[in-house]
């Protein structure tokens, strides 16, 4: 028939092609759902009698109670709970996926039908703190998973599709808090996953036909994130129990701390790209995971010894139990939706580890992968409401050379509006509110046609400097999309606060009327940089919470690593005067005057005097894990010619291997035998990496380079361990010849 219409064959093969890659793509996901609704279905008995990655948590810590009793009041009440989830996915999931899917002009998004089936979640087990805990409030951990057999069916552009065999599971923390002398004696809970939860569906009806990897990702993906958004730290979801309790006690963050991550670099990944010459590369970018925050490093091309040098800051609610996912990728180019990229390895590090240690730095193996490993760098900041502390943060910030990072965490909650004007046609308004502080931005929801709008909710805000940073509030009308008021704080205002912070207190709304006002709570938390409490990198990896069952690969350590912690750390923490004093100067080195530069010492045999020097400062900062070069000036240049001087430029090189990773420029200066360039370079490396480093300097002309083969004036190889790289080494250089 194909060849009766002259069609071409790829008419059959394509769909075939494309069958057959969606069925290869779901084979994976069905074992598993299989595997989550066996689990869900069974007791505990042919739990145990599973494999052994199935086993619940009870069996693997001894901390955590078995949770059979629960499982069976979960299985009595678990057809009442359908009514109140479906309102919940109704009044709350449903608008947050239609504005989600508005790119993907799906923005008519609704659910249709919402039955959660008759199998209920399942308890692997329970863990109650009794120890560092507040004594007005219950804390357990819950080891859940949901495997299902619900019936959820929806409707977007006139097409109806439906989700089954919905599962998710993760450790889920409940805490009920405050306590009450009262019946119902708790207050209210706040229920939240500590890290992203597994989740994983099948499509049914016209949506599994389009069920393609791309249309799949895309809805897993907004899925995730809007589970992130609502329940996953720093995000909690609030439950009010008793009337008595203040919103506020539930809904205000809580940060334990912030923790200051540098991801340095990673060597010997996997060669996931085949070049033109059949040598193998890779294009490598990283994804730190944390609670439901996710950071990016830019992409490093054609390489397996990537330096991405990334810096990041993210505020952690829950130390004790808190991961960092690492993920390690190849960046390929694909079609939009679909994952196209390869994988290289992953890392998980409980943050408690890090909170103990203070500082680390430490190299790790990534796991699934054949081999590879990545460079990282911990700083944990506790918070303190003493103001003297922010200089020493910003001290540490200016040390740096950080442009974006905090020194103090500003905490806001927005309970209400009151006395808002009407708006056109004397109309009650829409009103919500959106908050600017820095480079971020918060808008809240929209409350429906009223002037006195109840919001009930907080945000935390990394803040780069209270001395200068101002808040800034606007409400708005949704209606009519005018400004109904707004209002502009000052930061340093709450230095003169009573423990940096203002409790549910009226503020005017300036261009709202004489009776307008917003309700909220401020409190600024200054950074304060944890005591080091251990140098020495702890080669068990760290205990596992909860919900892990399967053991962690260990870090590892080598020479360099080593170097870099025993070293590098010490100086970091018993030296911050000695550092202070060096990066300003290697970084913003100016030229000298006269009479010091006749002080300095000049390096190398001098051969001939005609060649000339060079003058340079090198040195290493700590904290920044970087060699500085800086380049000043070139004296005496050799002229040979009176009517045609050089145009010289300076290249630097890291010896043994003159990659193009290592290699640096400056610019050239035209006609002139002793140029100027105050030019700063740096090399993202461990202490320990400096071993048996040379610096190759070579003073070159662009203009020779046109009437010689040989354009190199001079040259100088400066070993790098001969150096005391923790003085300030602004020294001349004799040049030699090639």
């Amino acid at each position: 028939m194909l060849g009766f219409f002259q069609l071409s064959a790829a008419w059959m093969i394509c769909p075939i092609m494309i069958l057959i890659i969606r069925d290869e793509c779901k084979r994976e996901t069905k074992s598993k759902q299989q595997i989550f609704k066996r689990i869900a279905m069974t007791d505990e008995r042919d739990v145990i009698m599973a494999r052994v990655k199935d086993l619940p948590s009870w069996v693997f810590f001894p901390d955590v109670e078995r949770a059979e009793w629960m499982n069976k009041i979960f299985k009595l009440i678990w057809p009442n709970v359908n009514s109140y989830a479906r309102d919940l996915i109704k009044n709350t999931i449903e608008p947050v996926l239609q504005e989600a899917l508005l790119p993907y002009k799906l923005g008519d998004f609704k659910f249709e039908r919402i039955v959660l089936g008759n199998i209920p979640p399942r308890i692997g087990g329970i863990k109650v703190y009794d120890q560092n805990v507040s004594r007005s409030e219950i804390i357990m951990d819950i080891d859940l998973f949901y495997g299902g057999d619900c019936d959820i069916t929806f409707s977007a552009k006139g097409i109806k599709g439906g989700i089954k065999d919905f599962q998710v599971s993760g450790l889920v923390r409940v805490v009920m808090k405050p306590l009450l002398t009262q019946i119902p004696l708790v207050g209210g809970l706040q229920v939240f996953f500590l890290n992203n939860p597994e989740i994983d569906f099948n499509l049914v009806g016209i949506a599994d036909v389009l069920d393609f990897p791309g249309l799949r990702d895309v809805l897993q993906r907004i899925i995730s994130e809007q589970v992130a958004a609502m329940m996953v730290l720093p995000n909690k979801f609030p439950i009010l129990l008793s009337e008595e309790v203040p919103a506020q006690v539930l809904k205000t963050p809580e940060p334990e701390g912030v923790l200051r991550i540098h991801l340095v670099e990673a060597r010997n990944l996997m060669k996931m790209d085949i070049s033109v010459l059949g040598e193998g590369k890779s294009d490598p970018y990283t994804v730190l995971t944390i609670g439901s925050k996710t950071y990016k490093t830019q992409i490093i091309e054609g390489s397996v010894n990537p330096k991405w040098d990334y810096w990041c800051e993210v505020e952690v609610s829950s130390f004790k139990a808190q991961e960092i996912l690492i993920q390690v990728w190849d960046w390929d180019r694909g079609f939009p939706g679909y994952q196209n990229h390869d994988f290289l390895g992953k890392a998980t590090i409980d943050i408690n580890t890090l909170v103990q240690r203070g500082q680390s730095d430490m190299w790790i193996p990534l796991e699934e992968a054949k081999h590879g490993d990545i460079h990282l760098r911990f700083t944990w900041f506790g918070l303190s409401t003493d103001r003297n502390d922010l200089a020493a943060t910003l001290a540490e910030t200016k040390l740096l050379h950080l442009n974006g990072m905090s020194s103090a965490l500003f905490i806001i909650y927005i309970d209400c509006a009151k006395q808002l004007r009407s708006v056109k046609d004397n109309k009650k308004p829409d009103p919500y509110f959106v908050i600017n502080l820095g480079s971020k931005s918060e808008q809240s929801a929209v409350v429906m046609r009223t002037n006195d709008p109840v919001w009930e909710v907080g945000y935390t805000f990394l803040v780069q400097n209270p001395d200068s940073d101002t808040l800034h509030i606007k409400v708005m009308d949704q209606k009519t999309t005018s400004e109904l008021g707004s209002f502009t704080y000052n930061l340093v205002g709450l230095y003169e606060r009573r423990l940096l912070q203002v409790n549910n207190q009226p503020f005017r709304l300036k261009g709202a009327g004489p009776g307008a006002k917003i309700f909220m709570s401020m409190q600024l938390r200054i950074l304060k940089k944890a005591d080091v409490k251990s140098i020495t990198i702890d080669k068990s990896g760290g205990s596992s919470p909860v919900h892990k069952k399967e053991p962690k690969r260990n870090f590892s350590t080598d020479s360099a690593s080593l170097d870099t912690v025993s070293v590098g750390s010490i100086k970091a923490a018993i030296e911050p005067l000695v550092e202070s004093s060096i990066a300003p100067a290697v970084v913003n080195a100016a030229p000298p005057s006269s009479i010091i530069e006749s002080g300095l010492r000049r390096r190398g045999t001098i051969k001939n005097t005609n060649i000339g020097s060079i003058q340079m400062t090198i040195g290493y900062s700590h904290p920044r894990q970087r060699l500085v070069v800086t380049v000043h000036k070139i004296e005496n240049l050799p002229l040979d010619d009176p009517t045609n001087p050089p145009d010289p430029y300076v290249k630097l090189h890291l010896l043994p291997d003159k990659s193009k990773e290592h290699k640096r420029k400056t610019e050239t200066v035209k006609d002139d035998c002793n140029p100027n360039y105050e030019e700063t370079f740096e090399y993202v490396m461990s202490e320990g990496e400096l071993h048996g480093r040379k610096l190759e300097v070579s003073v070159l002309s662009n203009k020779n380079s046109m009437f010689s083969s040989n354009p190199l004036m001079g040259q100088v190889v400066i070993t790098l361990s001969e150096l005391d790289l923790s003085e300030n080494n602004k020294d001349w250089y004799t040049l030699l010849k090639a």
